[in-house]
């Protein structure tokens, strides 16, 4: 009777195990990258107290191979380097947005669901949100990208509104009236 029951249990077993095989995955689409290449990709202005360097810049959405499904929406990357060319004034980045404007002049709007593009520095101990006559400082951007301004002949240009706090760097000498007696 034993023999029997176990081996109704392991008959049992490997019918409960057949079931439990693990099933293929479902097969999932490929993301890809559609780089779209920013024209010129590097650029030098200045504006007041700033210079301002912008390279190695693109556009990437991330699409779903064969569906052509935009699975992350446009985005705009770069390096900004912005130098302080005032001979006698710190300056103290706050902050700025981003904004695209169109062939007539007007911004571009992002979708309902996107945050506006924002510029925002480090704040607090060794951060480079402060820069003193002559100094630089680079700063990574990754902002939203209007699917508007992906369409040919639509993008005029790109702007950066920063905003920051110039302050006056001062020398001035003081004067001690002072006398040296004879060693005692």
């Amino acid at each position: 009777m034993w023999k029997r029951t176990g081996t109704l249990l392991l008959g049992a077993a490997a019918v409960a195990t057949a079931g439990c095989s693990p099933q293929p995955a479902p097969s999932v689409a490929a993301i890809n990258d559609k780089v779209y290449a920013v024209s010129p990709d590097a650029m030098k202005v200045a504006s007041g107290m700033l210079s301002g360097d912008m390279s190695e810049m693109k556009v990437t959405e991330r699409v779903e191979a064969g569906s052509g499904k935009v699975t992350t929406p446009a985005k705009l990357t770069g390096k900004l380097v912005l130098t302080n060319v005032s001979k006698d004034q710190a300056l103290r980045l706050v902050g700025g947005k981003i904004v695209y404007v169109d062939m007539q002049g007007k911004p571009i709007a992002l979708e309902d669901n996107r945050v506006e593009p924002m510029v925002k520095f480090t704040q607090g101990y060794g951060s480079s949100d402060r820069l003193d006559p002559g100094q630089d400082a680079t700063h990574t951007i990754d902002a939203e990208f209007p699917v508007e301004a992906l369409k040919a002949k639509r993008l005029k240009e790109v702007r950066f509104e920063l905003t920051y706090i110039p302050s006056p760097i001062r020398e001035e000498s003081m004067r001690f009236a002072v006398s040296v007696s004879e060693p005692q």
